[in-house]
């Protein structure tokens, strides 16, 4: 929906609440995407989002629960009754059921579970054994299972009786009398075959599948590899205990994607939104990361004081300081964040060490040798010759380029190295981003420059 359209809805929406039309009301939302009224819903105050969700249809208002924050779950939950409470649960899946009692304070928890069905009660406790970011955490136990002996018929059949309470039937799964998973069989395969055909003739016995214990963020690139709309999940012993659809593994790619944002800018992740979020919890997300980098930027002070006489001596050296610093950064974020994307992606792992280093050796030599003449050639023409500053000569020029020269090529290997090393040892390797590796490098910049400095200019 554009904006222009959602604000009129929105509009209409307020208008028609606040003008006791009901009826006209329950009738503008019955045909909105979920989604939509969830932002309508976002407008409004708890009270009238109280109202209006009253208003909406069993199944749509199910739908819509689904969508809400976290914060506007618990006040409904908190504000229904226990037979309004069973209504709502009972209309949604038992992945999504799952999902809100993991965001829930335990008293909230407790009366869920008490009030749902105890299928769903026993479903949802078994997806909660599963660890966080693990396939069986994020899987749904509501699909279509069918036999091998079962004909089109049969199959149609069953669809019919079940699939509306199913996450998805265009993909249906085919398991022995021990529930191990033998084939697939998609809705389009069904329809296009004759009804006397048995499912064993017609289904895909080269199944993908993932074990419960699979890492979602392998999940997330088995899906954009093959394109799935639905993916099995298996135990130990290749037993179908569920299936994770397309829309699961986008939530997990979204959730991904803003942690290892976080990460890079050194922020602890957070699933709350900005506008919801509270000062203190920024702030506490914030202080600790801050808090290291300064600590470590301690190593630069250090490195400055050690080296004061030589400033002493010649004080346009100082002036170099930032622009050193702040390029032989930006190589390193380049790196890290380009070897970041690849892991991310599937496209690099740890066996691959050796070809980024040596890769990232001949960028970072390409990039150092144009940039340092590039720095020369400031030196001498800004520095020298348009600021006329007699300090500025030949030699520190020369003592600049090399400097940066050698910066960006331990830039690059430092800012490609350490992701993969993070991988390997079992680390986020977004942890190894822009913060943290720009402060080693600045590290790095200033024992080089003043390497240099002494050498060339013998202070």
């Amino acid at each position: 929906m554009d904006e222009n359209k959602e604000i009129s809805l929105v509009e209409q929406a307020l208008e028609l609440l606040n003008e006791k039309k009901f009826a006209a009301l329950r009738t503008l939302l019955e045909d909105q995407n979920p989604a939509d009224i969830n932002d309508i819903i976002d407008e409004l105050s708890d009270e009238a989002s109280v109202l209006l969700y009253r208003i909406l249809p069993k199944e749509l208002a199910s739908e819509v629960f689904v969508e809400m924050d976290t914060d506007k779950q618990e006040f409904l939950i908190n504000f229904f009754s226990d037979s309004q409470l069973k209504d709502v649960f009972d209309e949604l899946y038992y992945d999504d059921t799952a999902d809100i009692i993991e965001e829930m304070p335990a008293n909230v928890v407790k009366r869920i579970l008490k009030v749902v069905s105890p299928d769903m009660r026993k479903a949802v406790n078994e997806l909660l054994k599963y660890p966080e970011d693990s396939a069986g955490s994020i899987m749904t136990t509501e699909f279509v299972r069918l036999k091998k002996s079962f004909t089109v018929a049969d199959s149609l059949d069953l669809i019919r009786s079940v699939g509306v309470n199913k996450e998805t039937i265009y993909t249906c799964y085919v398991t022995d009398e021990k529930n191990h998973l033998i084939g697939i069989v998609t809705a389009k395969d069904l329809l296009l075959s004759e009804l006397t055909e048995s499912v064993s003739e017609i289904m895909e016995e080269n199944v993908i599948s993932v074990n419960t214990l699979e890492d979602t963020e392998e999940i997330v690139l088995m899906f954009g590899k093959y394109d799935f709309l639905a993916l099995p999940v298996v135990d130990k012993e290749n037993r179908l205990v569920g299936i994770i659809t397309v829309d699961d593994a986008i939530d997990v790619m979204q959730e991904e994607t803003e942690e290892d944002f976080s990460k890079i800018s050194a922020i602890t992740p957070s699933d709350t939104e900005y506008l919801k979020t509270s000062v203190l919890k920024l702030w506490a997300s914030r202080i600790p990361w801050l808090m290291i980098l300064m600590i470590s930027a301690t190593f630069t002070g250090m490195i400055i004081s050690k080296f004061e006489s030589a400033l002493a001596v010649l004080p346009i050296l100082t002036a170099f300081i930032p622009m050193l610093m702040g390029t032989g950064g930006n190589a390193g974020s380049q790196a890290s964040v380009t070897v970041i994307r690849g892991i991310s992606l599937g496209q690099v792992e740890f066996r691959d060490f050796f070809k980024v280093l040596w890769k990232e050796c001949r960028v970072s030599v390409l990039c150092g040798v144009v940039l340092g003449i590039a720095a020369i050639g400031k030196v001498m023409l800004v520095d020298n010759l348009l600021m006329g500053n007699p300090e500025v000569t030949i030699f520190v020029a020369l003592v600049v380029g090399l400097t940066l020269f050698a910066t960006i090529v331990s830039a690059k290997i430092i800012g490609c190295a350490l992701p993969l090393l993070a991988k390997k040892t079992g680390l986020d390797p977004a942890v190894m981003a822009s913060p943290l590796i720009t402060t080693l490098i600045d590290t790095v910049s200033l024992l080089v420059y003043f390497y240099f400095a002494s050498l060339i200019l013998n202070i």
